[in-house]
């Protein structure tokens, strides 16, 4: 959602900006946000058939607050993981005396 706010973008655009992610979760996340109504998909006639994604008006509005969401946790992500190292081994503790 995050790319899409920079505007409309084909499937393999998106596949090749999100690092790491599998064709088949990339189609059914698309799937999803196209039947949630956050992401639009048009497909033209041509051929082969070109499809693009969009934010639709529901999408734009929840896409900033996303947005600032995961600048809040890149900013804090050495806190993040430090909190859970500190449980993870309070949980290794507790299980090693139990």
């Amino acid at each position: 959602m995050v790319l899409l706010r920079q505007g409309p973008a084909r499937y393999f655009e998106l596949r090749e900006a999100i690092d790491g992610v599998s064709e088949k979760m990339l189609s059914q996340t698309l799937r999803a946000l196209v039947r949630d109504g956050i992401v639009a998909r048009r497909a033209t006639s041509s051929i082969p058939p070109r499809v693009t994604y969009e934010l639709t008006e529901l999408g734009r509005g929840v896409a900033g607050p996303l947005g600032d969401l995961l600048a809040w946790l890149s900013e804090h992500q050495d806190e993040l993981v430090a909190a859970q190292r500190a449980h993870d081994e309070l949980e290794s503790s507790a299980s090693s005396v139990a």
